[in-house]
């Protein structure tokens, strides 16, 4: 529920800018800063979130912070300016921040890793949901007299959710006692070891070479293959789907094709849903192109995720919190370039070289993951020569 919150938070205000320009008599630019404000804020806390979950508990971080966007959902729907509506999606960005990373790396702390993956599909239906719901309602609102009505429903569910939290810590939740150490000190003890810093590259460049594209495939759409904003926006709706069915199918495809297998999958139905959306931009195969995007982006994220959650164990909090600005950092730099491509020659180029990117990407990462495998299993036979 909450990071179905979360995430619908997060996108709510796209479809809505222009009801925004309209209400508060500016223009589309300046309504825009409210969609910034909060990625901004959202980007910046993460490092400083993930330590703090590792020293109070997760559960009541994510419970505590939950309220706080509880109270800056009901201020966005009493916000009678922009300046008003954007310091309250500021502190949204504020709230939302500790939700996702933070129960991702409380999951780590209590699902053994061989069921991690699976579980963390399972998680991903909430953001998917929200992802999918807060454009959908953000669209429904905009049409509406009282547009703030979804601002007051995330009040409700936000609110819910942070009591849900807080009792379920007080019950089961008993953070580790330590002495207190700096951010950077928590920061550093992740990045010395070689693990996590293969991981948390692979995941910048993920989200580089990715959303150098797919940031643009509604673009592209509505310039090359000559459909309305409004449908090409639909139509990217369907990544939804793509990414909901990997979260139904995980436990069958996990084991099935294993780690580097998912990896690879992914990385190969991404590449090919580009390219069938860049030569051909019609309805048709958009539609099957974003479905497998979807898909395919799940399959290659999710086995991120999962590893994400095991690179240090004693630290996962901050771990995590690392990862999730990597992968941040990442989509800003690909949504950068591939705007700088499109100004150069347009949105085909940007595509194409989207679907080359990715590959490398997927199959490195499969390598890696084979490689340290092996080194486990050739060190757990020299302890135990049996095990061979």
């Amino acid at each position: 529920m909450t990071a179905f919150c979360a995430a619908a938070t997060q996108r709510i205000l796209d479809p809505m800018l222009p009801r925004l320009a309209e209400v508060y008599t500016t223009t589309l630019s300046a309504a825009s800063w409210a969609i910034t404000a909060f990625a901004i804020v959202y980007g910046c806390l993460q490092l400083v979130l993930g330590p703090s979950g590792d020293r109070y508990g997760k559960l009541r971080v994510i419970s505590l912070f939950s309220l706080l966007a509880a109270v800056a959902s009901l201020l966005c729907a009493l916000s009678g300016s922009l300046a008003t509506l954007i310091a309250a999606r500021m502190l949204a960005g504020v709230g939302c921040a500790a939700v996702i990373p933070l129960a991702m790396a409380w999951i780590g702390d209590n699902v053994p890793y061989e069921q991690r993956q699976a579980v963390l599909a399972r998680f991903l239906i909430g953001q998917i949901g929200g992802l999918a719901c807060g454009q959908t309602f953000g669209g429904l609102a905009a049409e509406q007299d009282w547009w703030q009505w979804p601002f007051l429903a995330y009040t409700l569910m936000f609110a819910a959710a942070s009591g849900l939290l807080w009792y379920r810590a007080g019950r089961h939740e008993r953070p580790r006692k330590r002495e207190r150490e700096s951010l950077g000190v928590s920061l550093r003890y992740v990045l010395q070891k070689p693990w996590p810093r293969v991981v948390l590259i692979t995941v910048f460049f993920e989200g580089a070479a990715v959303f150098c594209g797919f940031a643009f495939v509604a673009s592209h759409l509505h310039v090359a293959g000559g459909l309305p904003l409004t449908e090409a926006g639909l139509i990217l709706a369907v990544f939804a789907l793509g990414g909901l069915s990997f979260a139904l199918l995980a436990r069958r495809l996990v084991p099935k094709l294993g780690e580097s297998g998912l990896c690879q999958s992914g990385c190969v139905l991404i590449a090919i849903a580009l390219a069938a959306i860049c030569l051909r931009p019609t309805p048709n195969v958009a539609i099957v192109g974003c479905y497998l995007f979807g898909l395919g982006f799940y399959m290659l994220h999710n086995t991120l995720q999962t590893t994400a959650t095991q690179m240090a164990p004693e630290r996962r909090g901050a771990a995590v919190s690392l990862f999730a600005t990597a992968f941040f950092t990442g989509q800003s730099l690909g949504t950068a370039i591939g705007g700088g491509i499109i100004a150069l020659s347009g949105t085909t180029p940007t595509l194409a070289l989207a679907a080359v990117a990715v590959l490398p990407v997927g199959f490195g990462f499969a390598r890696q993951l084979r490689r340290r495998d092996r080194a486990l299993t050739d060190y757990a036979a020299s302890a135990d020569p049996t095990i061979r």
